[in-house]
């Protein structure tokens, strides 16, 4: 039963491999954290799953993907995140959580999904910001390309973000390199054609993703861990590889990275996704196998014998599970079930749960 195996991360430990992964709710106001983050938190921390990760969670105003993200640029947003994620821990077994720190580059001022996810052409738009000045599609609106000043500004902004989240109780934090954001736009010679240090071959234009993460790293306590989501490739030719993953995932190791959490795409609308279950596997074991780094793999993972495959091959370390978990939030007690392991579960719902140690 690999999936149910206990793991630490530095000072964190893990009662198993399962980890929701964080998934963007659109429900806060102007950053700050609500009764809807009660209610979601709280219903990922009966889940069962040995980690949870709060949603990308922005780390200035203007990084924000839509007026509903939840952000982290002050102590207001502070104490409203530490005072929801404290009562939505005390309705539930013991249970990690993490969170995603990010800036929305380019990608930000867009409508909530539920309106069109478009960007926003109205009075509450505002400007948006990337390593280039080149928009993500035809008739998007082109970013500001960053100063040298204002890239030092959102690397520091990174680094008070996750001070403010260890303060507020958060046991882990991982770095948004991914999904065409702001890093990942630095990342990719699709989105970013600087001439400066952060800019040009692949050095340049990973220096200020790891600039980034050696700021949070170091800002954070030695025994918490810190990972990185990245995209493994842009699913478009001449865009960021698997190889190019292996080369970062070499150099934020050699910084402190404890994971490195496998996705791909979202850097262009030009992508060509080759959609299949589980379909980061490869991705994840190509970064595991180069780097000895831990790796975490989301992607159309859905059924306890698909996770438990992959943990027990030494695909990946950690199975990350997003959609799956909306839809069936009791997934790892499933799991648990079919696998015949035992999870934590809440004293008040022994009866309705199939296989289960007793936490409370």
């Amino acid at each position: 039963m690999a999936l149910f195996d206990p793991m630490s991360l530095r000072g964190l430990a893990l009662a198993n491999r399962i980890v929701v992964s964080p998934m963007c709710q659109y429900s806060s106001r102007e950053g700050i954290a609500a009764d809807w983050h009660l209610a979601h938190w709280a219903q990922l921390a009966q889940s069962g799953a040995g980690l949870v990760v709060v949603e990308a969670t922005a780390v200035t105003r203007d990084g924000r993907i839509t007026h509903g993200c939840l952000g982290l640029w002050d102590e207001d947003r502070e104490r409203a995140l530490a005072g929801i994620l404290a009562r939505a821990r005390a309705l539930a077994p013991p249970v990690p959580f993490a969170i995603q720190l990010a800036h929305a580059g380019r990608k930000a001022s867009s409508a909530v999904p539920w309106d069109g996810g478009e960007p926003l052409r109205d009075a509450t738009a505002w400007p948006t910001v990337g390593p280039s000045a080149l928009a993500y599609d035809a008739g998007h609106p082109a970013p500001r390309a960053l100063t040298m000043d204002e890239l030092a500004a959102i690397r520091d902004a990174y680094a008070d973000a996750a001070c403010r989240a260890i303060r507020a109780g958060l046991d882990a934090i991982e770095v948004h390199m991914a999904h065409g954001y702001l890093l990942h736009e630095f990342l990719s010679p699709l989105s970013n054609v600087r001439d400066d240090a952060y800019g040009g071959d692949r050095a340049g234009r990973m220096r200020f993703p790891i600039e980034v993460f050696a700021a949070v790293r170091a800002a954070v306590p030695d025994d918490r861990p810190v990972g990185v989501r990245v995209s493994a490739t842009d699913w478009v030719d001449g865009g960021w590889s698997v190889d190019d993953t292996v080369a970062l995932a070499r150099e934020l190791k050699s910084r402190g990275c404890d994971w490195i959490d496998v996705s791909s795409a979202g850097i262009s609308p030009k992508q060509k996704i080759d959609a299949r279950p589980g379909l980061h596997v490869p991705y994840a074991r190509a970064v595991r196998e180069a780097t000895g780094v831990a790796t975490m793999v989301v992607g159309l993972i859905t059924e306890p014998a698909q996770a438990e495959e992959i943990v027990a091959n030494g695909d990946a370390d950690l199975v990350a599970l997003a959609r799956g978990v909306l839809a069936n939030p009791r997934w790892p007690w499933h799991a648990a079930k079919a696998l015949g392991a035992k999870v934590a579960v809440a004293r008040q719902y022994l009866r309705g749960a199939p296989s289960v140690i007793v936490r409370r």
